[in-house]
């Protein structure tokens, strides 16, 4: 959700801003602007839609060495120019951009802002029109910005420039994503390491209820009290080409393909070459003196919990919950009394997983976030981090992710079995039924054409459809169903096969599209089919996805058998290519569907 970049002391900075935002493209937005300043000369530049739309406004004379630029995703207001940051104070003096959701904007409107003109609805023209506000009552710029913070609720990242002193750029962050980039002769601001990937590898942290003052040559940071705060940089392990899309048409296609890799090198992170686990013993021991985990997740992240919770439970011999993190933030049910918090959020920055995160750290209950983004707010704050090692993920969709997040829990069980000894767990070669794990989705990848072919049948003109399986391939409909209408806007629910007589096959009519998942045993597989029969009565269009030896004459998709642990996995990977297809068909834009970002990091 939104992004932020900026740049001070660099005469290049109106590049260095748009490559950002393309970069930023990724987690989802409406309109986009940029404020770019060559001292005293200034340019504001907005627009509504595409990255491409606020380039094509951008002439030549839109020039400068500090700028700072946003891609907004709308909350208070529609999109409109009006609306799109940067926004600027009641006088045009300062010019602000933010991420995140100012609780008490109205409040702040109401008491300090009476006879304002303010030309938008957001809560960052509020804040702006306040900073610029007290500095007219005759504070400094660095007292007005620190008197603003100081009453401001909610969750924020600001960076404000004030056009009367360009070679400055004041950053401020609570509860939502930025990074501090620092250059060669100049600095910069970013919400994500990616956005300023292309001009320094080298960066620094911001942590909640921390400002930075930023200078071509300076990034001090403090307190809101103004103590100084040591802190040092970290090297992004990221590249150029990881984050390009290469030869294909669309991030979700390079990603689907990449999962093989990922496999891989999961197996190589946390194996050695004998296959002895290589994960934290501390965390191995946290998870043994736990009476119950807890995975706390959202959307696809909260369904790989559940495609990972029969495995860890068999493995470890612990009871395992799911809870929807948006739900536990302000809800916490009652809770064991060892308990301990997996917290899965592809990015790091989930903000719902936050919430749960800062009442677990208050209630002493240990926690482990497992997440693709070293150094990200639920990685520094819970008390271990297990990195998906995945490379980044660019597509809206998460696909390689979420397997990831699977294969990082089976390690972390094995782990955990063989520490306590279970025969289960040391039975059970994870790398070698990885490696196969990998075999099997290059063999669903090379189906590619067959499966488009079968999805254009099915899915091309339909409203809704339903995915249909029982256990695991249960948790696997509920990942399914969600992939394919957050990108194909089909209507889709996935449900327990079991529960179709119990009020769902009432929604059955002639030509529905049913996707049945079949893998795991004999019987297992003998009811589902006799459900997928119940909806082929009433008129279906069936599509099977059936494993290896459960395979019958007349089946649509069959991947490899694997190990029953980690069939979720190779199950999942024919419902990312049905939902890729069926989105490509449409001719909707695979990799940015609509009202959708890719990290959320507002409550």
């Amino acid at each position: 959700m939104c992004g932020i970049v900026g740049v001070v002391g660099n005469r290049n900075a109106t590049d260095i801003l748009m490559q950002g935002l393309e970069k930023l493209e990724y987690r989802g937005y409406d309109s986009a602007g940029i404020y770019v300043a060559n001292g005293h000369k200034s340019s504001l530049v907005k627009s509504v839609g595409r990255i491409a739309d606020l380039r094509a406004k951008i002439g030549i004379d839109v020039a400068g060495s500090t700028g700072i630029g946003h891609t907004r995703w709308a909350t208070h207001g529609q999109a409109t120019e009006d609306n799109a940051h940067p926004h600027t104070s009641a006088t045009g003096r300062f010019v602000l951009v933010h991420n995140g959701v100012i609780e008490n904007y109205l409040q702040i409107k109401e008491q300090y802002l009476a006879g304002h003109d303010l030309k938008g609805q957001t809560d960052t023209e509020i804040a702006v029109h306040l900073i610029g506000q007290f500095v007219e009552d005759g504070l400094s710029v660095l007292e007005a910005f620190k008197k603003a913070l100081s009453i401001i609720e909610g969750s924020y990242a600001f960076a404000l420039v004030d056009s009367e002193d360009t070679d400055t750029v004041y950053v401020a962050k609570n509860k939502s994503p930025l990074l501090i980039g620092l250059g060669d002769g100049y600095n910069m601001v970013c919400s994500d390491a990616m956005a300023m990937i292309r001009e320094t590898s080298e960066f620094m942290e911001i942590h909640d209820k921390e400002m930075v003052i930023l200078t071509k040559d300076s990034a001090t940071v403090t307190d809101y009290e103004g103590n100084e705060i040591e802190r040092g940089s970290y090297t992004a392990e990221l590249d150029l080409s990881d984050i390009g899309k290469g030869t294909y048409p669309f991030y979700m296609l390079k990603e689907i393909d990449e999962q093989p890799t990922v496999m891989r090198k999961l197996i190589s992170t946390y194996a050695d070459s004998e296959g002895n686990m290589n994960i934290d013993p501390a965390i191995v021991k946290s998870v043994q003196e736990a009476d119950r985990i807890y995975i706390l997740a959202a959307g696809t992240s909260y369904n790989a919990g559940f495609a990972s919770k029969t495995m860890l439970e068999k493995l470890t011999d612990t009871p395992v919950e799911l809870g929807v993190a948006s739900e536990w933030g302000y809800n916490m049910p009652l809770l064991s009394e060892k308990p301990m918090f997996i917290l899965l959020s592809q990015s790091g920055e989930t903000a719902d997983s936050r919430q749960v995160l800062v009442k677990a750290n208050e209630m002493g209950i240990p926690s482990l976030t497992v997440t693709n983004v070293p150094g990200s707010t639920l990685s520094r704050e819970a008390t271990y981090t297990i990195l998906l090692h995945a490379g980044p993920e660019i597509a809206v969709a998460s696909t390689k992710a979420y397997t990831a997040q699977v294969a990082a829990l089976a390690f972390l069980a094995k782990a955990v079995g063989e520490a306590n000894g279970k025969a289960e767990a040391l039975d059970f070669d994870l790398v070698h039924e990885l490696s196969l794990v990998a075999q099997s989705i290059e063999a669903t990848l090379s189906e590619k054409d067959m499966i488009a072919e079968k999805v254009e049948k099915l899915l091309s003109t339909t409203r809704n459809a339903f995915y249909i399986g029982r256990g695991n391939d249960y948790y696997v409909a509920m990942e399914a169903s969600l992939k394919l209408k957050e990108i194909s806007y089909i209507q889709c629910e996935g449900f327990a096969a079991g529960e179709l007589k119990h009020g769902t096959i009432s929604l059955i009519e002639d030509g529905t599209p049913v996707i049945g998942l079949i893998s795991s045993s004999e019987l297992v597989a003998a009811h589902t089919r006799g459900n997928i029969q119940e909806v082929a009565a009433r008129g279906a269009h069936v599509l099977t996805v059936v494993e290896e030896g459960l395979e019958r004459e007349g089946d649509d998709i069959v991947v490899n058998k694997v190990h029953p642990f980690l069939a979720t996995i190779g199950m999942v990977i024919p419902t990312q290519l049905i939902a890729y297809y069926a989105s490509l068909q449409r001719g909707l834009d695979v990799d940015k569907p609509r009202n959708l970002a890719k990290a959320v990091t507002v409550e």
